[in-house]
């Protein structure tokens, strides 16, 4: 089973901090480090999920998730197009990726993905956009579309949401900066946790990976 809250961080750190909240799927994403540190910090994560029973789902640096056995590949569109496939299948390993429009949806659908993401779907400062928000009517759309394969929405979500973005169709949420800008983190991962622990992803029975 896929945990319905779903976080995003950038450091094995923030990982160790926000386990004992409970979460059990968790991305990290680390950008422009030096080869060796981005190798240490995935390695890091694996071994932190691994003791606490989570999964791990590492952006973009496929070749280093298959080599260090991680569980979960996460790939945006660019990344998708140079990521070698099939050599990430035969590791064992399940994939996200990441959508924004029709096309990149297309895209997605034919690796047989085992999450397809969402966004933004409200607007968001972490990083600039070149989609506008999607809304809340783009999320019931996707879903109609990729049937049992899980819907995770990012973007701009905050607790106060997650009801409405679950009700609009998702199954999974996702967030960065409403934890990890929060004044409390800990305590706002255990609350995200605390609302979301009763809802039930799908394993994605209509993807042959999940």
């Amino acid at each position: 089973m896929l945990d319905p809250f779903y976080p995003i961080v950038d450091s094995a750190g923030w990982i160790a901090r926000l386990l004992p909240c409970g979460i059990r799927f968790v991305q990290l994403r680390v950008k422009d480090r030096p080869a060796a540190e981005i190798h240490e910090e995935i390695a890091a994560a694996k071994a932190l999920a691994m003791l606490a029973g989570a999964q791990l789902v590492v952006n973009d640096y496929w070749q280093e998730a298959i080599d260090l056995r991680c569980d979960f590949i996460h790939l945006g569109q660019d990344d998708l197009a140079h990521a070698d496939i099939p050599a990430i299948r035969r590791a064992g390993l399940r994939l996200g990726v990441s959508t924004h429009d029709e096309g990149e949806l297309a895209r997605a659908l034919e690796v047989q993905p085992d999450y397809i993401a969402l966004g933004p779907i409200y607007p968001t400062t972490l990083k600039e956009m070149a989609f506008a928000p999607q809304g809340l009517a783009r999320i019931g759309e996707w879903k109609r579309r990729i049937g049992a394969i899980p819907l995770v929405a990012i973007g701009g979500i905050t607790l106060e949401r997650a009801g409405a973005i679950f009700d609009a169709g998702a199954d999974i949420v996702s967030v960065v900066t409403d934890v990890t800008r929060a004044d409390d983190p800990e305590a706002r991962t255990c609350a995200w946790v605390e609302a979301t622990r009763s809802r039930k992803t799908p394993r994605g029975e209509g993807s042959a990976h999940v």
